[in-house]
């Protein structure tokens, strides 16, 4: 991205040459707590950790003498063509991050022609997010409550508001135990304090735009009374099994996708039970700590529910590279959250575009040195080192 002069998010985002270095701007931007809230995972954080490394045991194996001058990136996800096999995953309170929010990423994901989820926890409404990019590949998220009444409601609100795609959380029958949040004091919003008046002399453009912008709620849940913790006790439902996926394939009548898959059996049950594609996910390493790595479960998965079902694979992804890594193993996508949350925290939309760019750039170069002109050249072409 070209820096313009006297623009200074320009000239802060033509710094950035990787995820990393987004995520470095971004971690000087904003306060600790909103910064680690994103980059941190559940208890020793051995998962996400894991995670990452998984990417670094990857080989690939290049062809040569292919003509690479021009390459095709593209694929296609539940029936609509995406520019990278990649999805821009579904996150909570996403205006915490920087005030632009989820309206951001829905027209920057539009813009680069990928797919983006909308969180049931976000801070963006439905209506809001499909209305400010009504040609993007818009997806909402759910958890299916234990008032069957408000997963109805909201499964109605996001049919008539246009939505493609139905994304069930289904590893979260309690939240994760983040001990970065908790040693933080992280609240939602966040809390005015000692420590958070003194962050604001450290951050104050953050916390400007936070005390002059809409005040940070869950837009979707406004008829919830009572507090966060009230309210995500309600919303996780412990008691959840296949048959409750199964009303929810009655009530949904478009295309339906189950998130947080970590066993082969699994995978087959929800199939069963009407999912047209799946996520195999740990949910970035924040829920279960030690659960399996989703890129060493991929291929498995993939084997296991056939070629009628698409398989996506999120957690440790934060290169082009990496993206292409997963299309090898069988992923028809890769699903990321941190990575362009760094660049919205950097630089709002402009920097979720950041990211994007920086994916692009990174997994065309990557086909090309693997002598691979489409998508489907890479099947077989990559290993995972054990």
């Amino acid at each position: 991205m070209r820096a313009t002069r006297g623009d200074p998010v320009d000239r802060r985002l033509s710094r950035a040459h990787t995820i990393g270095d987004l995520a470095e701007i971004a971690r000087r931007r904003t306060p600790r707590s909103v910064f680690e809230y994103v980059s941190g995972g559940a208890e020793g954080e051995v998962g996400i950790e894991r995670a990452r490394a998984a990417y670094e045991r990857i080989e690939f194996r290049p062809h040569v003498f292919r003509d690479v001058s021009a390459v095709d990136t593209s694929t296609s996800i539940l029936g609509r063509t995406a520019t990278l096999p990649l999805i821009l995953a579904p996150t909570g309170f996403t205006r915490m991050m920087q005030h632009e929010g989820e309206t951001a990423v829905a027209r920057a994901a539009a813009a680069a022609g990928v797919p983006y989820a909308l969180s049931t926890m976000g801070t963006a409404t439905i209506e809001d997010v499909t209305s400010t990019a009504p040609t993007g590949a818009n997806w909402f998220q759910l958890y299916l409550w234990k008032d069957r009444a408000a997963s109805r409601d909201l499964v109605e609100r996001a049919a008539q508001a246009g939505v493609d795609v139905l994304v069930l959380t289904v590893d979260t029958p309690v939240p994760g135990n983040r001990l970065r949040d908790v040693r933080n004091g992280m609240t939602i919003p966040p809390t005015l304090n000692v420590r958070t008046l003194a962050d604001m002399t450290r951050h104050p453009s953050w916390w400007l735009n936070l005390l002059t912008t809409q005040p940070l709620e869950f837009a979707n849940l406004t008829s919830f009374e009572g507090t966060v913790g009230e309210l995500v006790k309600s919303m996780f439902d412990p008691a959840l099994t296949l048959a409750d996926l199964e009303w929810l394939r009655s009530e949904w009548p478009g295309k339906l996708v189950v998130k947080g898959i970590q066993d082969v059996a699994d995978a087959r049950d929800v199939v069963d039970a009407g999912a047209d594609a799946l996520v195999v996910s740990n949910h970035g390493g924040r829920q279960l700590d030690r659960a399996p790595t989703p890129l060493e479960l991929l291929p498995e998965v993939v084997d296991a529910v056939g070629s009628g079902v698409e398989v996506y694979v999120d957690t440790g992804i934060t290169t082009g590279s990496d993206l292409i890594a997963a299309v090898g193993l069988g992923a028809t996508a890769g699903m990321v959250g941190r990575a362009y949350l760094y660049g919205l925290m950097a630089g709002g939309q402009r920097g979720v575009t950041s990211a994007l760019d920086i994916f692009r750039s990174e997994a065309t170069r990557t086909m090309q040195l693997m002598g691979a002109q489409t998508l489907t050249d890479l099947r077989g072409r990559v290993t995972l080192r054990r």
